[in-house]
């Protein structure tokens, strides 16, 4: 069975953004933060990178990345080259969940849809909560239901009940002792960008690598997910990133 990894490897091959949110709405979420130079992020199951890479270019702040796929670790590095900012933002491989860093030392932390890290958004956000400076940003791309989705929508997209509409995220993050103060979300466009752009790649791999013995798997899997897209996902499942600062009360026993 191909992995996880190897299939969006495949279908994201030409995405610098590992998730339904546009060039443009990444960079409104580091202006609504008010990033500014010399300031220090974190960035859990980083990716390619392509966060850290841009606030280092357009903020000034500096940065580092994990990410357990040593592929993405390679991209990320080289895109900070790319951009020029290599100086500023880091990338290392291992695993998000066991990072240590010193309690309050980043001004941002961010998990952008990958909170299986902590085994769900509460454990992720946990996890977040301690390097996070008293005043600082925390960034969580998460998904959540539109509507309540039937049994058979949740079993096509192979999802249980980890995830809850907004009004449940929002007592989730309450939970956490955090604050929700903005949020940028998926479009109908922009989940199909990210969608349906995968089918293509894949649709161009498979042509390309007619004899790889994962063929069949990367075609089985391509073929399942374009189905419940399009069948639930579509109409049931949003995602979005959402802004978080430390409650008052939280700050105040903190610091």
């Amino acid at each position: 069975m191909v992995s996880v990894h190897r299939f969006h490897q495949i279908s994201e091959v030409d995405h610098r953004i590992l998730n339904p949110l546009s060039l443009e709405q990444l960079l409104l979420l580091g202006d609504i933060c008010k990033l500014q130079p010399a300031q220090r992020h974190l960035d859990l199951a980083s990716g390619k990178g392509e966060m850290l890479c841009q606030y280092a270019h357009r903020h000034g702040t500096t940065g580092l990345g994990i990410d357990v796929f040593p592929p993405y670790t390679s991209m990320a590095n080289a895109r900070a080259v790319e951009l020029g900012v290599d100086h500023l933002v880091h990338f290392i491989e291992g695993d998000a969940a066991l990072h240590e860093a010193e309690p309050g030392s980043f001004d941002v932390v961010s998990c952008i849809g990958a909170t299986w890290i902590g085994g769900g958004l509460s454990g992720t956000l946990e996890l977040m909560r301690a390097p996070l400076h008293a005043t600082g940003w925390l960034l969580v791309g998460e998904a959540y239901w539109n509507d309540q989705p039937p049994d058979a929508a949740k079993a096509a997209l192979h999802l249980g009940d980890e995830f809850t509409d907004l009004s449940g995220n929002l007592g989730r993050f309450e939970d956490a002792g955090l604050d929700l103060v903005e949020m940028v979300l998926a479009t109908p466009e922009t989940w199909d960008r990210y969608a349906t752009s995968q089918w293509l790649n894949v649709s161009t791999w498979l042509d390309e690598h007619a004899d790889d013995p994962d063929a069949d798997d990367v075609r089985a899997i391509r073929d399942d997910a374009r189905r419940s897209y399009l069948r639930y996902g579509r109409r049931y499942l949003g995602w979005g990133v959402f802004v978080l600062r430390r409650m008052r009360r939280a700050a105040s026993l903190d610091m």
